[in-house]
C-alpha cells in the first residue's frame, strides 16, 4: 500500500486548491492557517509527490456550443495487447473524446464524447471511431441532462490507502 502520509493540513490544502486553483499562496496560507513559507513548502511537496498532477481551467462546454454528450461503448474484434494499443493510440488523438476507459464486462472501452450536434456525432462515428482498425461494435447513449458534475475529489476519501495523521 502507498503511504503518502497526508495530514489534515495537506488535505485542507488539497480541498482549497480544488475549489480555486488560481488562488495565491498568501490566500491559500490564510485559508489553511499556515504562514506562506510552510504552506508553499507543503504545496511543492504535494506536487513533487504527484498528489497534485496539474492545474487546469474548467470550461463550460455549452458556452462553446458543445451541447451533446454521448457515452459510447466500444467492442473490439480482438483484445490482445496489439489491438488494445492501436485503439488507445488512435482514440487519444480524437479531440471529441473527453474520457476513455478500458472496461471489464461486455464492452472493451467506454468513452465520453462531446460534440455540437447529432450531425457532428454522426461524423465522429462514421469518419473517426468506426475507422479505427479492430472496432467491431459501437453502442451509444446520449446524456439528456447533467445531474452531478464534480472535478474535486472528496479529500476525506480520495485515497483510502494513505495514512492521515492529525495535525
Amino acid at each position: 500500500m502507498l503511504d503518502l502520509s497526508l495530514d489534515a493540513l495537506d488535505l485542507r490544502i488539497l480541498s482549497e486548491l480544488q475549489a480555486n486553483g488560481r488562488m495565491s499562496n498568501q490566500e491559500l496560507s490564510d485559508k489553511v492557517g499556515l504562514s506562506p513559507s510552510p504552506c508553499l513548502r507543503r504545496l511543492r511537496q504535494l506536487e513533487d509527490r504527484g498528489v497534485i498532477s496539474r492545474y487546469v481551467a474548467l470550461v463550460d462546454p455549452e458556452t462553446l456550443g458543445l451541447a451533446v454528450t454521448a457515452f459510447v461503448r466500444v467492442r473490439l474484434d480482438s483484445q490482445d495487447d496489439k489491438h488494445l494499443a492501436i485503439f488507445e493510440q488512435e482514440i487519444s488523438e480524437i479531440a471529441e473524446v473527453m474520457e476513455c476507459y478500458l472496461m471489464s464486462g461486455d464492452a472493451d472501452y467506454h468513452l465520453r464524447v462531446l460534440v455540437r450536434s447529432l450531425n457532428d456525432f454522426e461524423h465522429f462515428l462514421r469518419h473517426k471511431l468506426t475507422r479505427i482498425a479492430g472496432v467491431s461494435q459501437v453502442t451509444t447513449s446520449f446524456g439528456l441532462r447533467q445531474v452531478v458534475y464534480r472535478t474535486a475529489l472528496p479529500s476525506d476519501i480520495a485515497n483510502p490507502d494513505c495514512v492521515v495523521a492529525n495535525s
